[in-house]
């Protein structure tokens, strides 16, 4: 049996790839089995049927505040925040051909956080979005304007990221001593990456940008898997690998900005998602929407593991670190057998 299948339109087709598709219903199935458990979930625990009557407006008012003002924006945000990572860092690893160069480990996160930072420092947290978008613009044109050598190798990249992520990073401290205590204390949870009291403004945030970005990624699949072969072969197929780079990298790092906006720099969704979405789909294919659900499903779990432990709240990235920190040292060893370092 064929791994795909064309579907006609008239003079358009689409190509199914079967392998991908289930891929894809497997992890949405997961994800809104996942999101019905976690939704039951919590000091106050509810049945499935309460979740329900809650929101038909059945219940009484403190079930009805449970539900709708607590649990359920802050899980639509997680998933919303970590298919906005898990999508942009599978952009990357596929534009930069090596699962090392997500946007976490090359410091545009960690730009998009410093640009909210400042913001929030000037003008409010209201204009956080615009400040970690033009945060995360400047650290990317800074690393690949400062890694272009006759061509952008991937390593030197990857590198040269690590550096500016950490020269941002002590940057970020030297804006937190500015802010006053409260504030601080706050934003130096935002910084780790957390979700703890988000509400609708943030769903709707993020919803928004990923029904304006979403798309445009998945339109630009179909180039990504060719920019993931040799430079002279996709210039064979006649693509213009510069604006089409330009184009991947102004969208990665939107969605990056948006998913820090509400959630922090939660670290290691983007770096893993991919990797774990091309491994469930077994091919060459960047596997976006594949990676976007791992990345939901991945946040989901670590912000439930966060606010199950007792007596204490800790940040959502406190988990996605402890699952991520292992992902990182194996694809290191993989590269180092490689031969690529």
């Amino acid at each position: 049996m064929t791994n795909q299948a064309a579907l006609r339109f008239g003079r358009f087709s689409v190509l199914l790839y079967w392998r991908a598709m289930l891929a894809a219903v497997i992890l949405l199935l997961l994800l809104i089995t996942v999101t019905a458990i976690v939704m039951q979930i919590g000091r106050y625990p509810l049945g499935l049927n309460d979740i329900l009557a809650a929101f038909a407006g059945q219940k009484d008012e403190i079930v009805q505040m449970i539900v709708a003002d607590h649990r359920a924006p802050r899980i639509l945000t997680a998933i919303g925040a970590g298919a906005a990572f898990g999508l942009s860092g599978a952009m990357f690893q596929t534009m930069l051909r090596n699962p090392l160069a997500s946007p976490d480990v090359i410091g545009f996160s960690t730009g998009a956080s410093c640009g909210g930072l400042a913001a929030i420092l000037l003008f409010g947290s209201a204009f956080i979005l615009p400040g970690a978008l033009l945060g995360g613009l400047l650290t990317a044109a800074a690393v690949i304007s400062l890694s272009y050598h006759r061509g952008l190798q991937p390593y030197r990249l990857i590198l040269i990221g690590l550096g500016v992520s950490m020269t941002l990073a002590a940057g970020a401290d030297l804006l937190m001593s500015r802010i006053d205590v409260l504030t601080a204390a706050d934003t130096a949870k935002w910084l780790v990456g957390t979700l703890h009291a988000r509400n609708w403004s943030d769903v709707t945030l993020i919803c928004a940008g990923l029904i304006v970005l979403a798309p445009i990624a998945i339109w630009l699949e179909f180039a990504l898997s060719r920019i993931a072969m040799d430079d002279d072969i996709a210039h064979g197929l006649g693509l213009a690998l510069s604006p089409l780079r330009l184009a991947v990298t102004a969208t990665g790092v939107g969605l990056v900005a948006l998913a820090v906006s509400v959630a922090g720099p939660l670290p290691f969704v983007a770096f893993i998602s991919g990797p774990i979405a091309r491994r469930l789909v077994k091919g060459a294919r960047p596997a976006l929407l594949q990676a976007a659900l791992v990345g939901a499903l991945v946040t989901l779990l670590a912000d439930t593991a966060a606010r199950s432990v007792p007596m204490v709240q800790l940040p959502a990235g406190v988990f996605t670190a402890l699952i991520g920190a292992p992902v990182l040292m194996w694809l290191l060893v993989v590269q180092f057998n490689k031969g690529k370092f």
